[in-house]
């Protein structure tokens, strides 16, 4: 599995097109008088979760919803579907992604952001020269083509990194594994347990959130026109998420995963149970905002940090208007954590070492 996070980091609106078979996986309509139809960003995967949980459980039913989600894959482009009117909400990987559409004369705005912290990481075999990101300064790099114009940019700004560094990055781990000296990015829950699985190697794991990376993920995209004239089904998809992200990853995630393995074959027992873990002990979604404001909140200082880097690297013009991207107003009400309060002190510390983690 290849999380879409990377894949599809730079956000393009306008180039690649097409979409997978619609997901198996829908809701009866019954008394609901709404429908959504939700398309992800990649096959459906544990990082879905507490979206196929809601479905499950039938929190979007009780919310009035008749919901069904597509699934993504390679060839998925969010904002072409939701410009078309092929799906009504979207999937954004990460925070570029709803910046790019509206710099493209996309009309969507981030509602809600579930991961805090962007599961992106740069991963290295055992070795002791290593000890934080700032120890790669000038060291080669296997970076996508993505990576380029989105998290990059940060390394530059944040460590000194600079281009010469790059090497590239095709999703193949077989480079990584047959070099020592190899460092190479990744995904928290994809990548370091393909090369412990694959390769037999226990590697060093760094963590671009841990490091100060601003950057949301797993980001929710709804129309400028369901947020001005459907404001109530917003919130309820929005709310109905929250419980479901919250029973999935601090609950019992068997009945989302059990539609995740419908939609995707590929999806096995092992791989689901590692992502949770790792989602939890690092406090992808619960952490900063969301232990006090609920999970998905978001904030104007955030999304005021991530344009500042961005922007003085050059990525978006300076007077671009990038509040027109999200709207809190359906976040940050704190309600999912406040009920459920047993649960927050389950999550994973909000400032976790950056440096080499074990990943098992």
């Amino acid at each position: 599995m290849i999380p879409a996070a990377r894949l599809w980091a730079l956000g393009l609106f306008l180039v690649l097109g097409g979409c997978e078979q619609e997901s198996r996986v829908a809701q009866p309509a019954g008394d609901a008088k709404t429908r959504i139809v939700l398309v992800t960003d990649w096959k459906a995967q544990a990082e879905h979760g507490g979206f196929y949980e809601a479905l499950a459980e039938g929190l979007y039913a009780k919310h009035g919803l008749s919901v069904v989600i597509r699934e993504g894959g390679p060839t998925v482009n969010v904002g072409q579907l939701l410009a078309g009117g092929a799906a009504d909400f979207g999937i954004a990987s990460n925070a570029f992604i709803p910046l790019n559409l509206r710099r493209a004369g996309g009309a969507f705005k981030a509602v809600m952001a579930v991961f805090q912290k962007d599961p992106q990481v740069l991963i290295t075999h055992p070795r002791g020269d290593i000890k934080s990101i700032a120890d790669m300064t000038g060291k080669p790099i296997m970076i996508s083509d993505g990576a380029v114009d989105t998290f990059w940019p940060w390394l530059k700004a944040k460590f000194g990194f600079n281009d010469n560094q790059i090497r590239k990055y095709s999703f193949n781990l077989a480079p990584f594994l047959i070099d020592k000296s190899a460092i190479q990015e990744g995904y928290l829950s994809s990548e370091p347990y393909a090369i412990e699985k694959e390769g037999g190697i226990k590697p060093q794991v760094y963590s671009l959130a841990d490091a100060g990376y601003p950057g949301y993920a797993n980001l929710i995209l709804a129309p400028d026109s369901w947020i001005a004239s459907k404001p109530s089904a917003v919130q309820a998809f929005v709310d109905a998420s929250i419980e479901g992200w919250m029973d999935y990853l601090y609950g019992d995630p068997r009945p989302g995963n059990e539609l995740i393995k419908k939609d995707n074959a590929d999806m096995t027992d092992d791989l689901i149970a590692q992502a949770i873990d790792k989602m939890r002990r690092y406090g992808i979604a619960l952490s900063g905002d969301a232990t006090s404001k609920g999970i998905g909140a978001m904030s104007d200082q955030r999304w005021q940090d991530f344009f500042a880097v961005m922007s003085a690297q050059g990525i978006y013009p300076r007077d671009f208007n990038y509040r027109d991207a999200y709207t809190l107003q359906f976040v940050n009400n704190g309600h999912a954590v406040d009920r459920r309060s047993g649960f927050a002190l389950v999550a994973a510390p909000q400032n976790t070492p950056s440096g080499k983690a074990s990943v098992r």
